[in-house]
Formats: C-alpha cells, sequence, structure tokens
C-alpha cells in the first residue's frame, strides 16, 4: 500500500461505490469555510487512514467552500506538510479536488480572466517547492499549461540556477515548455546525473529537440573527448561518470535512434565507433578464434568498412599487429588490398599466393570429430518455405506432450542498431530437426503463408503440454517478433518453456572452475554447455555467415540443425544426471512455466545440497592457497565496473582501467604491483602470455556482477569475513576512513551550504542490482553482525578548510549527498568519510544486504556481537 494515499491509490481514484461530488450527489453550494480548519478536519482522518470518512469529509468541505481554488491555495500558503519528502494530505487533497472538479466542475473564474490570473500567478510561485506528486494537479486545477508563459519560464529558470535541474525539467515537461528551453542546457546536468529516462520524457515528441540531443550525445562520444570537463561546469550534481563511458553512451544513442525512427547520420562518431568495434571483433575471430569461413568475413568487413578512409586504415593495422603473415596475407588477398600498404613480409605472401593460386582456406587445428555431431541423417532435416509445407508438418510440430527444442538464426548487424531481423527459425523434435524460412514465410503481410505461419507458432509457444527449450529463449522471441509483427506478443504468449541459459547460469554459479579453465580459452555460451554436458563443443564457424541469402549452404543447414537439436540431447542428459550437474532432482518441475504451480519468470531450480563448504573446490582438483580478501589484489578492464564495485565491497583491492585505456597497461600494472587481471574482453590471450599462468581470468559477461564476484572469489581461493565487508570504499578504492560525529556532520553540511540536503535526489535515488537506496531505513544485518571499520575520529587539525570541508591532502568532503532526513536519524551517532576521495557513508542496510547477497562465500558465522549496521555511501549508490 503507498503510504501517499491511505488505500494505495495514489493517482487518488475513488474506491466502489464513492461519488465524486457531494455524497447526496448535489452540486457545489457556496456556504464559505475557514480552509485552515478544514484541513484540520482531514488531518485527523489523514492520520488513522480512514479513506471512507476522510474521501466524504473532504467532498463536503469542497462544496462549502466559497472559492476551493483559493482555499487550496491558502492551505498550501498555512501549512508546512507538504513541503517535505513523502507523501502528505495537501498533496493528497490536492488530487482529491482535481477529481472532483474534473467530474463536476463548479462555477470559477473565467479563462483569461483578472482573477484566473491572480490564482495562476499564486500556483506558479508554490511550484518552485511542490514535490512531483503536487505538481500535477496544480497544473491541471489552475490551468497552467493555457497561461502566460513568462512567469512559467522565468520559474523554470530559476529553479536551475538553484540547482534544482531535475524539478526543472519534470516542470518544462509537465508544462510543455521545452520548444522556448535550451535542450542542451536543461539536458546535460540530468545526463551526468544518470537521468536519462527523464531526458527521454522531455524530449519526447519533439523531433528537433531528440536530433538536438542525439547529436549532443554523440558528440561526447568522439575520441579523445573528456566528459569531465563538462562536469566541472555542474559542481552542485552528484556526477555519475562512470555511466557516462563513450561505450554506455553508444548504447543509449542507438536506442534512442531506433526508438525515434531518427537518421544515423545525426550520429557520426557513435557510427565510427560500432564499426570499429565490430572490425575488430571481426578480425579476432578470423586471425585469433579463426572461426569464420573466409567468405563470411570478407563479405561482412568489406560491408563495415567500405569506403570510409579512417576505417580503411584501422583495418590495415589491425592485420599488420597479427604474426600470421601466410593468414594476413590470405585475408589481404579475399579484401583486394593494395600490396603496397602491407608489411614487407605480408607482401611477399601475397605475392607467392597470387603466383600460387593458393587461396583454399587452411584447414582448421581440430577436425570435425572435435565437435559435437548432429546424431540424425541429413534426410531428417525438413526445409519448410511455405503454407503447405507447414501443413505436411503441422501434426508432428503440434504433438501434446513433447519436447521441442526452438532456435533462431539471423544475419550479423554488428551493433548498427534495432534488434536483429530473424531469418530462420529451427524446431527440433527427437529424430527431426524442421528449419523454417522466415523471409518467405512472412511475407507478403496477410498472405496464405504468414497466416498460416503465425498460426502454427502461436500455437506451439501457447502449448503448456509441450516443453519449448532455448538458450536465452526470450531474447529470440523478441527477434522473432521483429521479423513477423504478427507474433509480436510472441514473448507473451510463451508457456512451458525451459530456458538453458538460466540453467547454464546456475551450474557456472555453483561449481568452482577448474584451474587454468578460462573461458575466452575455449568455447562459449551453448557451445560451452554442450562441452560440459555432452563432452564436445558445437562448431561456430557458421554463426556469423549470411543467413538472408538463398540458398542456405549444406553448412549453414547442418549447423542451424545442431544448433536446436544439442538443446535436446543437452535437457535429457540434465534430467537424468541433475546431481552431476549442480541441479535439482525434478529439473522439468523446477523450471516449467505455465503448467500447474507456475514458476516466477526466470526462477532457477534450487542448487544441489552438498557436505562440501563453499570454499572447496570439487574432488580430484589441487586447491589454490587461501588469500585473505584484503591482501587479495586485483585490475580489471573498465567493462567490469560492477565486478569491481562488488570486490570492493567485499575488502578486495581493486583497480580500474579507464575507459579507452590500453589493455596493455593492466599488464603493466599487475606485474608492477602483484595484481591478478581480470578481464572479460578480446585481448586475453596476449595479457595471459604477459603475466603467466594463473595470473590473468577471463571473466563470463553472460553472469550478473554478483555471480561474477562468487565466480572470482572461489576461483582464487579467497577468503572473505563479515570483517571484510565495505572496509575499502567501493567509490575509489581507497581503505582509510576517518570518523565525524553527528554534531560535527550537522556543522559541516551546514557550513557548506546544503542545509536542507541535496537537491534532485531523495526518493528518486538511483537503484542497481544487489544495492540498497540511499539512506533506506536500518535494518538487522543476518547473525547480529556488526560494522565496526579501524579508524579514528576526524580532529581540527585533520581539516585544511570548513569551507569548503577539505581534509589536510586536499580532499573535499562530498556533503551535497548527506540527505537533511539523515542528519535527523535518531539513533544514528556518526559518519564515515573516506580520505581518498571524500565520499560521505553513514549506517544503514548495506551490510545485512551484502552478507546475504555473498552468504555462499562468506568465511564463518557471524558472532555474538551488538548488530548494527554498515555505511551507506551520500548519494547515489555508487
Amino acid at each position: 500500500m503507498d503510504p501517499g494515499d491511505p488505500a494505495g491509490d495514489p493517482a487518488g481514484e475513488p474506491a466502489a461505490g464513492d461519488t465524486a461530488g457531494d455524497p447526496a450527489g448535489g452540486e457545489c453550494v457556496p456556504m464559505g469555510r475557514d480552509p485552515l480548519l478544514f484541513l484540520q478536519t482531514l488531518q485527523t482522518l489523514w492520520s488513522t487512514r480512514e479513506l471512507g470518512q476522510l474521501r466524504e469529509e473532504a467532498q463536503r468541505g469542497f462544496a462549502a467552500l466559497e472559492d476551493p481554488l483559493a482555499a487550496l491555495l491558502d492551505m498550501l500558503d498555512g501549512s508546512q506538510g507538504w513541503r517535505g519528502k513523502g507523501p502528505s494530505l495537501e498533496a493528497w487533497v490536492a488530487r482529491e479536488l482535481k477529481r472532483c472538479l474534473q467530474a463536476q466542475p463548479c462555477p470559477g473564474p473565467a479563462r483569461g480572466s483578472p482573477g484566473l490570473k491572480q490564482l495562476q500567478a499564486r500556483a506558479v510561485k508554490l511550484l518552485a517547492e511542490s514535490p512531483p506528486g503536487l505538481v500535477e494537479p496544480l497544473v491541471s486545477i489552475f490551468q497552467l499549461q493555457d497561461t502566460d508563459r513568462s512567469p512559467l519560464l522565468a520559474h523554470v529558470h530559476r529553479l536551475h540556477q538553484e540547482g534544482k535541474f531535475k524539478e526543472a525539467i519534470v516542470l518544462g515537461t509537465k508544462l510543455r515548455l521545452q520548444a522556448d528551453l535550451d535542450v542542451e542546457k536543461m539536458c546535460i546536468p540530468l545526463l551526468l546525473q544518470d537521468k536519462a529516462d527523464l531526458v527521454e520524457r522531455y524530449v519526447d515528441g519533439f523531433p528537433d529537440l531528440q536530433r538536438r540531443l542525439l547529436a549532443l550525445m554523440d558528440s561526447w562520444c568522439q575520441p579523445g573527448f573528456d566528459i569531465r570537463v563538462v562536469a566541472r561546469r555542474y559542481p552542485q550534481t552528484t556526477s555519475r561518470l562512470e555511466r557516462l563511458s563513450p561505450r554506455a553512451l553508444a548504447r543509449q544513442v542507438l536506442r534512442l535512434l531506433e526508438r525515434h525512427g531518427l537518421d544515423p547520420a545525426l550520429c557520426p562518431n557513435v557510427v565510427t565507433q560500432q564499426r570499429l568495434a565490430a572490425l575488430r571483433y571481426l578480425c579476432y575471430k578470423r586471425l585469433v578464434e579463426r572461426s569464420v569461413p573466409r567468405e563470411s568475413w570478407a563479405e561482412h568487413v568489406q560491408g563495415l568498412v567500405g569506403q570510409d578512409q579512417g576505417l580503411q586504415e584501422q583495418l590495415l593495422q589491425l592485420l599488420a599487429s597479427h604474426d600470421d603473415a601466410a593468414l594476413v596475407a590470405q585475408c589481404a588477398l579475399d579484401l583486394l588490398l593494395p600490396e603496397e600498404r602491407l608489411p614487407a613480409s605480408v607482401a611477399a605472401e601475397l605475392r607467392q599466393l597470387r603466383i600460387q593460386e593458393r587461396t583454399a582456406e587452411a584447414p582448421l587445428e581440430n577436425g570435425k570429430d572435435d565437435y559435437y555431431q548432429l546424431p540424425i541423417s541429413r534426410e531428417h532435416l525438413h526445409f519448410l518455405a511455405s503454407w503447405e509445407d507447414l501443413a505436411r508438418h503441422q501434426e508432428e510440430l503440434l504433438q501434446p506432450g513433447r519436447v521441442v527444442g526452438v532456435d533462431l538464426e539471423w544475419r550479423p548487424s554488428f551493433g548498427a542498431g534495432g534488434r536483429p531481423r530473424a531469418s530462420l527459425m529451427q524446431v527440433a523434435v527427437e529424430g527431426r530437426v524442421f528449419l523454417l524460412d522466415l523471409p518467405r514465410l512472412s511475407s507478403p503481410a496477410g498472405g496464405q503463408a504468414p497466416q498460416a505461419f503465425s498460426r502454427l507458432v502461436s500455437r506451439l509457444l501457447a502449448d503448456p503440454s509441450i516443453t519449448k527449450l532455448g538458450y536465452g529463449i526470450a531474447g529470440d522471441l523478441r527477434s522473432l517478433g521483429a521479423s513477423c509483427p504478427a507474433l509480436a506478443q510472441a514473448e507473451k504468449q510463451l508457456q512451458g518453456s525451459v530456458d538453458l541459459l538460466q540453467v547454464h547460469r546456475q551450474m557456472r554459479a555453483a561449481h568452482r572452475p577448474a584451474p587454468g579453465v578460462d573461458g575466452a580459452a575455449g568455447p562459449r555460451g551453448l557451445s560451452l554447455l554442450v562441452r560440459q554436458v555432452l563432452g564436445k563443443p558445437l562448431d561456430k564457424m557458421q554463426q556469423l555467415s549470411n543467413w538472408d541469402r538463398r540458398p542456405l549452404g549444406e553448412g549453414q543447414l547442418v549447423y542451424a540443425a545442431a544448433d536446436a537439436y544439442c538443446l535436446l540431447e543437452v535437457y535429457w542428459a540434465l534430467c537424468r544426471e541433475p546431481a552431476r550437474f549442480h541441479l535439482s532432482g525434478d529439473l522439468a518441475r523446477s523450471l516449467r512455466l505455465g503448467r500447474g504451480e507456475r514458476a516466477g519468470a526466470g526462477e532457477l531450480p534450487p542448487l544441489q545440497k552438498a557436505s562440501a563448504s563453499p570454499q572447496q573446490v570439487p574432488a580430484g582438483e589441487d586447491a589454490a592457497p587461501e588469500v585473505p580478501a584484503r591482501a587479495f589484489r586485483v585490475v580489471c578492464d573498465s567493462m567490469l565496473q560492477g565486478l569491481a564495485w562488488r570486490l570492493r565491497c567485499l575488502g578486495i583491492d581493486v583497480l580500474v582501467l579507464a575507459t579507452g585505456e590500453d589493455h596493455r597497461r593492466a599488464a603493466e600494472v599487475a606485474r608492477r604491483e602483484g595484481r591478478i587481471i581480470l578481464t572479460s574482453g578480446l585481448p586475453y590471450h596476449k595479457l595471459r602470455a604477459q603475466v603467466g599462468a594463473g595470473r590473468c581470468l577471463s571473466v563470463d559477461c553472460s553472469l550478473k556482477a554478483r555471480q561474477q564476484a562468487t565466480a572470482v572469489i572461489r576461483h582464487f581461493n579467497v577468503r572473505v569475513t563479515h570483517s571484510d565487508i565495505f572496509s575499502r570504499c567501493q567509490a575509489c578504492n581507497c581503505h582509510q576512513y576517518l570518523k565525524v560525529s553527528k554534531d560535527v556532520m550537522k556543522q559541516l553540511v551546514w557550513l557548506s551550504g546544503h542545509p536542507e540536503g541535496p537537491s534532485g535526489t531523495g526518493d528518486e535515488a538511483a537503484q542497481i542490482e544487489d544495492e540498497g537506496e540511499t539512506g533506506s531505513a536500518p535494518e538487522e544485518a543476518p547473525g547480529g553482525c556488526a560494522y565496526d571499520p579501524s579508524c579514528r575520529w576526524l580532529e581540527e587539525e585533520d581539516l585544511q578548510s570548513r569551507v569548503p570541508a577539505t581534509l589536510g591532502n586536499g580532499t573535499r568532503l562530498q556533503l551535497s549527498g548527506v540527505p537533511a532526513g539523515v542528519l535527523r536519524r535518531p539513533g544514528l551517532r556518526h559518519f564515515y568519510c573516506c580520505t581518498g576521495c571524500g565520499k560521505v557513508f553513514w549506517e544503514g542496510s548495506h551490510l545485512g544486504r551484502v552478507a546475504e547477497n555473498f552468504r555462499e562465500v562468506l568465511e564463518g558465522v557471524p558472532g555474538s556481537r551488538e548488530p548494527s549496521r554498515a555505511p551507506s555511501p551520500a548519494g547515489s549508490p555508487s
């Protein structure tokens, strides 16, 4: 129930049977009544949460008021309850009056009359302090969207000048003032605070503003751009620059491009960045993994590079950096690259290739027998391309009670934006695989084939008696919906499914990897699952081939069939021996959706209980020596920010490469400081060669950050105790705190000019997975574990200055992030400040959550100390 409305109805909708006007149904009769006495009467009912009586009394009061609009303003002027954070009676009264006026208007000042203008002027002044829940009813009741825009614009500008950026953009959006406001000025502070959702709502419906916003965000993605320069212009904001890396910004830009249907030419930096990333990926797949056929590779590279001189130069540099001159020469031959721009050794090999015409693909290191083989003959693969084909096999496809494997293939888009359009749908049943040709079965729209196809797929997905197997099946169905509009709701139709991706995640989280086994060194995703369960990985050579081309090659057909059929064989193996793979005994009952007791979306089977403790390694493996958390030191690449945050929560010393920083820097730091490298990027092989065996780990990016942290701790046998939690600053990695009494903190906050706490935060504080909300209500940590970091009290000589509050080492305390409510919290005795970055922490509920999330890797049982709470960082969780 929402505490802002006694009935949990924040919109103020009437309960069943309530009337919008007077309970007797009469019209509003001017009788005169003191608005503040009326508010006091309602306050008693508000405190007891008697909704029915509260609404009846409010309706009688509105009818008795001589001028309800002026009375509402008098109530707001004469009370203070609505000015704080959280729900208030005054906001509820405003919403209720709005509802009553919409249902049964009372006589009032005419539109444009001097009387209404006076009321509007008073309402505009109140907007400066109005919480979001009060803004909308005020705008509606006083028709502020129709009033003179000058005072409204002045008010928005004043909010912006006072650093109330969120309030300014929300009000500008409500009053539809966007056309008269500077989009860059309004949006930049919100982007710095990672409030892109507010920015998107602000430009919604304004194509010109959308284009200007995209151009702004694209300019931040140009090489060498330093976002910190922009952030310095807004010292009032608590910037979240880690969320504004070029990669993260590019994702936002591409999403907005797709959402608004705008021209990608608006974002040249992002487009070039995406193409360059795709080019590097393709070169890695061809030159390092050698897992892409020559023809497919050359086609993709030529489509990416085109006539772009910069990308052509990058391609030459990527090829020149590879050691295998013969392979590079073959690539140059396939791409028709000019000989004079190649290194001498490559050019020599290229001349030999031309002379000898050795253009055949070099054999793979591993033969065919090293991969999973489709266990059915070619004659049992059926290519369906017409409604007659579907009708002929419909009964077999929809047979109740059977298990089917479902997969899709599409032509790679390499980050071009939007969801890829599927080209082929595979449905595997025992002994057969059906390959459905989507381009022919989905067009023309409304034709006989598309109708038959959508009906068949809908019946297949919606039948709970048919178990549908997939690996990331939700994403596949979204791609199917993008390709076939009639199946846009395919994901919602799904009943009776097992997502083997979720099963695989549980297997990896429960099973500590063997020493030396790293994800980047071998197969990944479904191929890795097939190897772990069936003994051999999938051959992914055809994965990046052109699936739009017809006819499909023989290799593509076999690859597509194997991709779907292996799901059946994996499922059968897991059901036969669930304990071997750390799964529950009844895999089907644990994961089935839509049959009997419906499981929650994404629900996983419980782990198989084992007698070994979480720190023990599987039998037959050599246990790594135990390492205390505070002695374990790592360096992460910039893509592992979430993992770094969680490891620091556990007291582990973590350095993170800056966005765009060369990966070779990680090897330098690791060698100099004795750190372990954690990477999710492509240079894993080179990094491992530079630091030696056991000093570099490839992190599985398909796992969530919490699961990644658990896997790292188990892999390196790190001993984590309750005293390690929050012994290190999550923001800057410093391990030295100063303790500050509440009285001293109040003085410092007051002197800093932030007596009311941070603007634009409050109950809108951002949340990320496994993190608590800022300043949340304290709760007892599991087992009564206590937070008591070893640190000394802040003394006068520790401060270089009080205004602004600056430590002797030059670190400025981040006091703007301490909410006033925390300073008034009873029982809170002291704060902690990080000497490295100045971030302020206070006792909250984070310790309990972190201890619960990492219970399986925490050593021992917490003692019987007096329970207390861990520090909660000022501002948004970082």
